[in-house]
């Protein structure tokens, strides 16, 4: 076939500028698209508020000169309840999709996603302990969001101890030590539930695992966004180790990279983001499966654009997915898990059947 290209005889050094900048242009879009998205998301739900009743508010509360000629019962609904909504969402579809960029360099799977390594089982136990037991009731306000971060520590601790039998943390144990741990954290999730008598805690623990940002208030902002900041920030540095390890354990010792080390320390990094992430949403599924893939289709296999393609891509796609939750079935709120898995299933089935045609 005859090459269609149109960079044939450009000179190497043009095509890399050329990228940069679609790459560029790319991060752009996805950044103004996430913005337009959470504006419309901040308007959308049982009571309807339009855009520019949204901004007006916004602005007045970030300090701008605006006259107010909105009902405070807006006011309440848009910055109280809706605004850190947005941003939670955004913050956690940005964690998982680049947590599952990491992980699938890590173990060099396509269908790996962050939950693999047992943490959204700890997340859960910690929840469930919180909401039946009232375990971590010290941490007041944040009792719930607190005690999810400690059950997701506790597992990946537990996750790292298994898998370094021996001295060296390799893929496959890394991967079995995560299986393990997930499901019997998930036995001890069910039985905590099952040794409750209290029903409308059962229920709330059910409706906390099938994921969703309806407890979304300020309180949790400023954690989530510092540990997404960081988690990112890191994780971008550690693109190079990312692209080594991704083809080959020895390719990356050729590198001077430890590959035992370094997937300790990026495991830890990404358990962290998904900690943060889970314990605000509980547990939300194929962001970080579906997402990551999505994003080297159209940027390539560097991580150092990977990762924040996959960041604005996970966003724009959670805050998306929930505005759609609201309005689905209103006035009841659909889960998010629910709604990201019937998106996620169709695309996951073609992956596994391009993967298998290969």
């Amino acid at each position: 076939m005859y090459s269609t290209r149109s960079d044939v005889g450009v000179p190497p050094a043009s095509r890399a500028a050329a990228t940069r900048r679609r790459e560029h242009v790319l991060l752009v879009v996805l950044s103004l698209a996430l913005v337009v998205c959470g504006t419309a998301a901040i308007g959308i739900g049982p009571v309807r508020i339009p855009a520019d009743t949204v901004m007006r508010i916004i602005a007045g509360e970030i300090g701008l000169s605006v006259a107010e000629t909105w009902a405070s019962s807006d006011r309440s609904i848009v910055w109280l309840i809706r605004v850190p909504r947005v941003i939670l969402g955004a913050c956690v579809g940005a964690a998982l999709a680049v947590a599952g960029v990491a992980i699938q360099a890590m173990v060099r799977n396509p269908l790996a996603d962050p939950y693999l390594l047992g943490i959204s089982s700890g997340a859960s136990t910690g929840a469930a302990a919180s909401i039946l037991f009232g375990f971590g009731s010290g941490l007041g306000a944040i009792a719930l969001t607190g005690s999810a971060f400690l059950g997701a520590i506790a597992a990946i601790v537990l996750v790292l101890s298994i898998a370094r039998i021996g001295g060296a943390l390799v893929t496959s144990r890394l991967v079995f030590a995560g299986i393990a741990v997930g499901f019997a954290l998930t036995a001890v999730t069910n039985l905590l539930v099952f040794a409750s008598e209290a029903r409308d805690g059962a229920r709330a623990v059910l409706f906390w695992m099938l994921g969703s940002l309806a407890q979304s208030r300020w309180s949790s902002v400023p954690l989530v966004v510092i540990a997404l900041l960081v988690g990112i920030t890191v994780l971008v540095l550690w693109s190079r180790r990312f692209d080594a390890l991704a083809i080959g354990d020895d390719t990356a010792r050729a590198l001077g990279t430890d590959p035992t080390r370094f997937r300790t320390m990026a495991a830890i990094t990404v358990s962290l983001l998904v900690a943060v992430a889970v314990s605000v949403s509980g547990l939300i599924g194929f962001v970080g499966l579906v997402v990551p893939h999505i994003a080297r289709r159209l940027v390539g296999g560097v991580h150092r654009i990977v990762l924040p393609t996959a960041a604005l891509m996970g966003a724009l796609l959670l805050v998306s997915a929930d505005a759609l939750a609201r309005i689905a079935f209103a006035p009841r709120e659909l889960p998010l898990g629910i709604l990201t898995a019937l998106i996620g299933t169709p695309l996951l089935i073609a992956l596994v059947r391009r993967t298998l045609a290969r």
